[in-house]
């Protein structure tokens, strides 16, 4: 048991629930308080991001994955005293893209018209690495997950994401021992991303999650869990020497 106990924050993205970080949280949490929060249901980042901030203590280390880590983003740019270390997993950083709001329209009318069942079919094998998609047991598990939401609220959360903050105005400023954590084989959110908010921010590193696509929490679970283990026990010292691969 550690001398101090911590609070570990860990966000979830898009269509994911407590599950995308089930693996993770059991293990923390045999050191740590960790607070999962479920759905993210708010119409902004940054309505999510206060939602987080009210129910978080004074101090706490913050792990957000995909949307969840544009989330932290904004939560370290409003509450940089209360964010001690933090970590973001296959996320980015960019404002919307051109035609990303055609696409993102186009799979919100997929769930109002056919389902929620119809939208994983559809949403989720670009989302894993190439050749998980034939994993039913991933899969399964994966399309749960998104069956649990409804077309309300993904239109909400789709809605938060094209409006996102600028949050490359603010990486230089993160002070905190930050860990960008990816899946080697994650196509949306890519490593190349990654190194470039490795290089943004100060004391940051990069943790890359072999054979792991952009589920990577639930891809390799094993491998993202000693990710956050290393960086829960990152200090301000030796954040930023080193390299994890």
């Amino acid at each position: 048991m550690p001398a101090t106990r911590q609070t570990v924050v860990l966000v979830p993205g898009l269509l994911c629930d407590q599950d995308i970080w089930a693996h993770q949280s059991e293990a923390l949490s045999r050191d740590h308080r960790v607070i999962t929060p479920g759905f993210m249901d708010y119409p902004s980042i940054e309505a999510m991001a206060e939602a987080i901030l009210d129910r978080a203590p004074a101090a706490f280390s913050l792990a957000g994955h995909s949307m969840g880590g544009r989330v932290a983003l904004e939560i370290a740019r409003r509450a940089p005293e209360r964010v001690t270390r933090l970590a973001l997993l296959d996320t980015g950083y960019h404002a919307a893209r051109a035609g990303e709001a055609e696409g993102r329209a186009a799979l919100v009318k997929l769930a109002r018209d056919d389902g929620m069942a119809a939208l994983a079919r559809r949403w989720l094998p670009p989302m894993v690495a190439a050749g998980r998609a034939g994993d039913q047991v991933l899969m399964a598990r994966l399309s749960a997950m998104v069956e649990r939401a409804d077309p309300t609220l993904f239109a909400r959360q789709v809605e938060a994401l094209l409006a996102r903050p600028a949050a490359y105005r603010h990486l230089a400023s993160i002070a905190c021992p930050t860990a960008c954590i990816v899946g080697r084989l994650d196509t949306w959110s890519p490593p190349a991303q990654h190194e470039e908010m490795v290089a943004a921010i100060p004391n940051a590193y990069l943790a890359v999650i072999e054979g792991a696509g952009h589920m990577s929490p639930v891809e390799a679970p094993e491998a993202v869990t000693e990710a956050l283990r290393q960086w829960v026990q990152t200090s301000a010292l030796d954040g930023a020497l080193r390299q994890v691969s």
